[in-house]
């Protein structure tokens, strides 16, 4: 089992590093790193000097997808100032062990400090939807993201309709799938049923329809920019673009010319190292959701944060994982079912050192619930004061001890211990290792590794 693990994700790993080194060794020779770098915008991030958010909990990233009309391809509408098209509030967590992207529906209700002029116009403030914070600039959106959830921004990425669509061109197109045909003129959509592959064009009117989907609001949308959004990271990360230098350059040159980023950003060392830590994120824990909602309470057309989403957005404040109710929709991919399988494999004994009547084996019927062989229970010679969670010295002992601390909800680090699989000792402190239970959060999740056609 162990070597099923380990070898895909070396082999992973070691075409990363290629692709990358031969790119950089035909940026380097040419002098194209100098174009990359010369392709990126930036803009303030906030309206008034200030310490850089801490990110030890963390790194927050508010990505803004522009309307503006002020483009020059043709089709889009008359220039009208800009607004946030899409907005999504992407949490990289500590130790780049998740990354949760949250979208924040465009016609949320917030109540919106006011703004002072970054090369935009200053604005008064007031209660608005939300997408109306960009017309006033980039530092507006992040206050008004702020001031929604709490969470405390390090950085924007704001792209435009041309910007998507050229990135997706690049990548060669993304592949979606769609239950059914869509049609919306308005967004200039025409799709047939099935498995297939979009351009740019395509996959920004996918994103942007509303009159194709459900009741033609805003929140109907939404689960067709997640699928979008996971089609364009499962492109971006495949052996298709990775092995292709061209592509990978051309990937990088759109990227960098669509882009307007926040001074923290500006540089292609600052972007690579944000990169970086997305790839050390498995695909299977990039989850994107939908920020709950509910109808406000002055305007049933207009929506306003539920009481989930309060829980969703201390879940990022905290940079824990956010306790979805039920399971991400649709089919999981093969990644998935094998980390599944792998992280549950190795063999776990249970010993109750607390003294306290059937304690280990109320722990092994959770344990087995959430998948996990126990090997054995008993009774330890002598009490224990304090709670132990020992593995063997082995990678697939390790995964399974850290996901048995996930799942039985203990806040205990694994050790390694000269022992056979994984040993849960639990000691008289067993209740203070428990992890208070937080709320499940219901809303429209997937996880980017997820099959494109559930």
């Amino acid at each position: 089992m162990t070597e099923l693990r380990i070898r895909p994700r070396r082999r992973r790993i070691t075409f990363v590093l290629i692709a990358a080194l031969v790119i950089a060794l035909i940026v380097a020779a040419s002098g194209l790193w100098f174009k990359l770098q010369g392709n990126i915008s930036t803009a303030s991030m906030r309206s008034s000097e200030s310490a850089a958010p801490d990110s030890s909990h963390g790194l927050n990233i508010l990505l803004l997808g522009s309307d503006t009309r002020d483009l020059e391809a043709s089709g889009y509408g008359k220039a009208t100032g800009a607004r946030s098209d899409s907005m999504v509030l992407v949490h990289v967590a500590a130790g780049n062990k998740r990354i949760d992207a949250v979208q924040i529906p465009r016609d949320t209700l917030v109540d919106m400090p006011a703004c002072e002029d970054t090369g935009h116009g200053p604005s008064a403030g007031g209660v608005s939807m939300i997408n109306s914070a960009l017309n006033y600039g980039p530092a507006c959106s992040v206050a008004a993201v702020e001031a929604l959830t709490g969470v405390q921004l390090n950085h924007f990425i704001e792209v435009n309709f041309e910007g998507f669509i050229s990135i997706v061109d690049a990548l060669g197109g993304v592949n979606v799938c769609l239950p059914q045909p869509l049609k919306d003129s308005k967004a200039k959509l025409d799709l047939p049923a099935g498995d297939q592959k979009v351009n740019g064009t395509d996959a920004l009117a996918l994103a942007r329809t509303r009159h194709a989907v459900g009741d033609g609001s805003d929140i109907a949308r939404l689960g067709h920019q997640q699928m979008v959004m996971s089609a364009i990271v499962q492109q971006a990360t495949s052996r298709e673009t990775l092995a292709r230098p061209d592509r990978l350059y051309s990937f990088l040159d759109a990227a960098t010319q669509s882009l307007t980023v926040d001074p923290g950003l500006s540089s292609l060392s600052d972007l690579t190292a944000l990169a970086a830590r997305a790839q050390a994120v498995p695909s299977n824990e990039i989850t994107f959701m939908t920020m709950p909602w509910a109808p406000a309470p002055q305007n049933i057309n207009r929506v306003v944060p539920s009481a989930d989403a309060d829980a969703l957005f201390a879940s990022l404040r905290e940079d824990s994982p956010v306790a979805l109710a039920g399971k991400a929709s649709g089919k999981k991919s093969d990644e998935d079912a094998a980390a599944a399988i792998d992280d549950r494999a190795a063999a776990v004994q249970i010993t109750n050192a607390a003294r306290v009547a059937n304690l280990a084996s109320d722990y092994a019927k959770k344990a087995s619930e959430q998948g996990f062989t126990v090997s054995g229970i008993g009774n330890a010679a002598s009490v224990q004061s304090t709670t132990s969670l020992l593995a063997a010295d082995t990678e697939q002992a390790r995964q399974t001890a850290a996901a048995l601390a996930k799942e039985l909800n203990l806040d205990i680090a694994p050790k390694t211990a000269a022992i056979d699989g994984v040993q849960l000792h639990l000691g008289q402190d067993y209740q203070s290792v428990q992890k208070p239970e937080k709320p499940e959060v219901e809303t429209t999740n997937r996880k980017a590794s997820q099959s494109l056609c559930g």
